[in-house]
């Protein structure tokens, strides 16, 4: 698991204990807007797991799930699947363990759609996250909530301006399938925010990071992208699109 991933839980945890318990809940709403099927992975935080962490989702569906007040978790879409009967196979990008119903996170590179939910009027966290690196293209836009509740998304072709160095290819087509963080390319300090890079003050935006985040500014692009990156809003429903058309 990332940095990130590490540290977003435990600020989200904070987040939830810090607000009380809350008796509302959420519906998300995952709508597929690309020309192929994707296989959304969910991860949750708790032992309530959404949509039994998995399923397919063809060009043009939906599918609505309730999560309730104080759960935690991502979503993320897996591309290039290849499932057998008994749920059992393997996807060319976000497999989860090789299975259908992920009890797992998904292994990177994965646009994130990340969430904490407070509800009883408490202000919900969500954010994109491109630091785990980056495959579709993925919008959070909330519904019917209050309080600032602005789109989260990355809508660009990363994978269109993805080097060489971090790309990953889809072994059947040859093309351009994901584009790896530079943590995960380079396993360095500098790029994973760790060891003498492991505080705000000294993990700076890299070159790579300001890739991401020139293409999403709306989205996470390094461990530290709080400022713009993390959204509020209270009493939302939530729509999570693969391939948003627009903001």
């Amino acid at each position: 698991m990332a940095n990130y991933s590490r540290i977003h839980i435990l600020f989200f945890f904070f987040v939830f204990i810090a607000s009380g318990i809350a008796v509302s809940a959420t519906v998300f709403t995952l709508q597929n807007s690309c020309p192929y099927t994707v296989w959304p992975g969910i991860l949750s935080g708790n032992d309530n797991t959404l949509g039994d962490g998995g399923f397919p989702l063809t060009p043009g569906a939906s599918v609505q799930l309730t999560a309730p007040a104080g759960w935690s978790g991502r979503f993320w879409a897996r591309t290039g699947c290849n499932f057998d009967a008994s749920g059992h196979g393997n996807c060319v990008t976000g497999d989860c363990g090789g299975v259908l119903k992920c009890n797992g996170g998904g292994v990177p590179p994965v646009t994130l759609a990340e969430f904490t939910l407070v509800g009883d009027g408490g202000k919900d966290f969500y954010d994109v996250s491109l630091v785990d690196g980056y495959n579709v293209e993925m919008g959070i836009k909330p519904q019917g909530g209050s309080g600032d509740c602005h789109y989260a998304g990355c809508v660009a072709d990363v994978n269109a301006v993805c080097p060489n160095e971090l790309r990953i290819m889809d072994p059947h087509t040859g093309i351009i399938a994901a584009c790896k963080s530079a943590c995960a390319a380079f396993n360095s300090e500098e790029f994973c925010c760790t060891g003498a890079h492991a505080t705000p003050q000294t993990c700076s935006p890299t070159h790579y990071s300001a890739m991401f985040k020139s293409a999403c500014p709306g989205a996470y692009s390094y461990a530290y992208d709080d400022a713009t990156s993390t959204f509020t809003c209270s009493r939302s429903n939530y729509l999570i699109s693969f391939c948003p058309t627009r903001s």
